[in-house]
């Protein structure tokens, strides 16, 4: 899982945190009112982060386990991180100090990084 002698999974949440400051700068200069999109963002970005890391966590344990003992352990790890979305996404409708919209922008933040990265990728490919 190494990329350039660094962790790639290190890397992707790096640039979302970068991409992220970006994307609260944009909301607190072109919104009115940005309190309820900075902090949905801010909440929706966190949680996709730490699903993540867990994602990272539970792949380093499954391949080091028996394949019928990792394919159950697997289906579990992925219920967990869909109930915590299923949370997140409950929080954000209930909660009108934060906005659902910003919430599921920031829930999709490693996924576009992700296909962001694949997109240069193919282009620096492309031009060399």
């Amino acid at each position: 899982m190494m990329f350039n002698d660094e962790n790639i999974v290190d890397t992707i949440i790096k640039r979302t945190i970068i991409l992220s400051f970006i994307i609260i700068g944009i909301i607190i200069i072109g919104i009115k009112n940005p309190e309820p999109f900075v902090l949905g963002y801010i909440f929706g970005v966190s949680v996709n982060i730490l699903t993540f890391k867990l994602m990272e966590k539970s792949i380093e344990k499954a391949v080091t386990m028996e394949p019928s003992k990792a394919y159950g352990y697997s289906v579990k790890q992925y219920m967990i991180r869909y109930l915590i979305y299923a949370i997140v996404l409950t929080v954000g409708v209930l909660a009108d100090y934060l906005s659902i919209l910003t919430i599921v922008l920031g829930l999709f933040m490693i996924k576009i990084v992700i296909l962001s990265m694949a997109v240069v990728d193919q282009l620096k490919n492309k031009f060399k």
